[in-house]
């Protein structure tokens, strides 16, 4: 990481409790920023646990239309033309595995997972009643309920795991404790577990990205709040964290910036184009 002294020629950043605000919305001052990034030529690139759904939910708003980072990193997808850059997936017998050794230690569990580039979604039977809306920007009653063995019976974007009264945080150290291999699991500040393929991050898809684009880890500024924000902070050039970010996340930023309340990205931004574009 550096000093973000740099000419940055891309921000990836975060959504849920980083660019979005108390409403999970975009607000006028951040979507300004967003443009007037766009118009000195600097890509922006929201990258993020939501599916390509949940970024249609405020794609109106965003103004996103260009590459994207979905499922913590594990499918890069532009909007716009429906590319796949790559999309990365938990092998079956691997999710099989952990599932088996987690229901062994803690009954009541409940598996949704993503398939299909994003667009698939299904649910084992129980799972709609944990759910809201909000969780995956998709109608619980709408969505494709199965049996556990039909959950897991192909390879998965993202899995989520979720119990009814023990907490992600909780979720996430039995699933430490186990001692499986071959995934790789976070908390993205949303109510449960998720499990991605081995060596997926959303720094680990940053890097691929760029890569394509052409574009050098020290020009890029990337802003994050959750532990599933950390590997793309360190990779960045500049890593900001907002102010309500976790303190593990606060701890390796280079940059704390105020609350995605008080539009702390926008605002960075602004001093950013300050530095970057000629008045």
């Amino acid at each position: 990481m550096g000093t973000g002294t740099t000419a940055f020629r891309l921000i990836a950043t975060d959504l849920d409790h980083t660019l979005l605000d108390g409403d999970g919305r975009v607000s006028s001052r951040t979507r300004a920023a967003l443009d007037a990034a766009r118009t000195a030529g600097i890509a922006v690139v929201p990258v993020t646990a939501r599916q390509p759904i949940g970024l249609r939910a405020i794609d109106a708003e965003s103004g996103f239309d260009g590459w994207a980072l979905c499922g913590n990193g594990s499918l890069g997808i532009h909007l716009t033309t429906g590319e796949v850059l790559f999309a990365q997936e938990t092998p079956t017998e691997v999710l099989q595995q952990l599932a088996r050794r987690l229901n062994a230690r803690i009954p009541g569990l409940r598996y949704a997972s993503v398939r299909g580039n994003g667009e698939g979604f299904v649910a084992e039977h129980g799972y709609p009643s944990l759910a809201q809306f909000s969780d995956h920007k998709r109608d619980p009653a709408s969505m494709s309920m199965m049996a556990l063995e039909e959950v897991l019976a192909e390879p998965s974007l993202k899995l989520v795991v979720r119990h009814p009264e023990l907490s992600p945080a909780e979720l996430f150290e039995a699933v430490r404790e186990l001692g499986v291999t071959g995934f790789e699991a976070t908390l993205s500040g949303a109510p449960f577990l998720e499990i991605m393929a081995e060596g997926v991050t959303k720094g680990a898809g940053l890097a691929r990205l760029c890569a394509r684009l052409d574009v050098d880890r020290t020009e890029v500024i990337a802003f994050g709040d959750g532990l599933n924000d950390i590997a793309m902070l360190t990779w960045a050039g500049h890593g900001v964290a907002v102010a309500n970010a976790q303190p593990d996340v606060r701890a390796v930023a280079d940059e704390v910036a105020e609350a995605n309340t008080s539009d702390g990205v926008a605002k960075v931004i602004e001093r950013l184009l300050e530095r970057t574009v000629p008045g």
